[in-house]
């Protein structure tokens, strides 16, 4: 559960060109049982995060579902960097600092929050066949809807300073919000070039979208409430806050834009998409399984 966010420390903004705005995933723990030093005397888990990333919302969405208190702190897209490296991390985020140690990849931390929940809440089952078939819907999720939605925002969001600053900084230090307007141009130009965001790019993008959604909706096809069946899991909590960019829902972490603040091409299809059997069963768990 989150405590509030902690936006007194000068950590960082913008997302990577990783397939998860988290560390590779041979590296899950850092230093286990050791706070680095620069967080100070540890008195909670910590969450470093930037608020608008869908990997980072998967993390924040493991947590809440846990009753996992956290104070969350949350950077601008670049500077991220800065506070991730200082949590103990990599360059990326999600990463969350607690008494495991530093847990730099979203699927290590919801696996993480899986293992302290409530046997009701678990994310995973004790059969391993069924959890390793879990882990593998959820890394394909992770390297490929991940990305693409995340481009395809980007590439949409072109010249749309206004939402950046509306929706993009939400409780990042109160310096990083009042320089975003004068660095936007910078910070976004950073940001492309390392996510690739070009006009071909993102076409490919809105198709490897497409494809995964309509993955998801032939597995639910046959009338099952959840994607491995009759129980919620980080497979369904996996789609369902990386499918966000592309679906704007209202129960997500953080404020998001609704459809007609959106470019008019963008808004189109997260409407489209809403109505996709996909993109309906996600916003029934945000509904319904996205704790308040």
């Amino acid at each position: 559960m989150r405590q509030g966010r902690d936006t007194g420390q000068a950590y960082g903004p913008y997302p990577p060109a990783r397939r998860d705005t988290a560390a590779p995933a041979t590296s899950p723990v850092v230093a286990a049982g050791h706070v680095p030093e620069t967080m100070g005397v540890m008195t909670h888990n910590v969450l470093v995060t930037i608020p608008i990333s869908h990997y980072c919302e998967k993390a924040r969405w493991a947590l809440d579902r846990a009753g996992i208190d956290y104070v969350e702190r949350a950077h601008l897209q670049v500077l991220h960097r800065v506070a991730a490296l200082r949590a103990g991390g990599g360059r990326t985020v999600p990463v969350f600092v607690c008494e495991a140690g530093v847990l730099s990849d979203s699927a290590h931390i919801v696996r993480h929050a899986s293992r302290r929940a409530a046997p009701s809440r678990r994310l995973y089952p004790d059969d391993p066949d069924v959890s390793e078939e879990i882990g593998a819907l959820e890394r394909d999720l992770d390297a490929r809807l991940g990305p693409a939605g995340r481009l395809w925002l980007y590439h949409g969001l072109r010249g749309r300073r206004d939402i950046a600053i509306r929706y993009g900084t939400t409780g990042v230090p109160a310096w990083q919000r009042r320089a975003l307007p004068i660095g936007y141009p910078v910070v976004i130009s950073i940001v492309h070039h390392m996510l690739g965001v070009d006009d071909e790019n993102a076409v490919a993008a809105e198709r490897e979208v497409r494809q995964t959604f309509d993955s998801v909706g032939e597995r639910l096809s046959d009338g099952r409430p959840y994607l491995m069946g009759e129980t919620f899991t980080a497979a369904d909590l996996t789609f369902s806050a990386l499918a966000a960019p592309m679906l704007m829902p209202p129960e997500y972490g953080v404020a998001l834009p609704r459809p007609d603040e959106l470019p008019a091409a963008m808004g189109d299809v997260v409407r489209e998409l809403r109505a996709h059997p996909a993109g309906a069963h996600a916003l029934r768990m945000y509904g319904e399984e996205r704790p308040r």
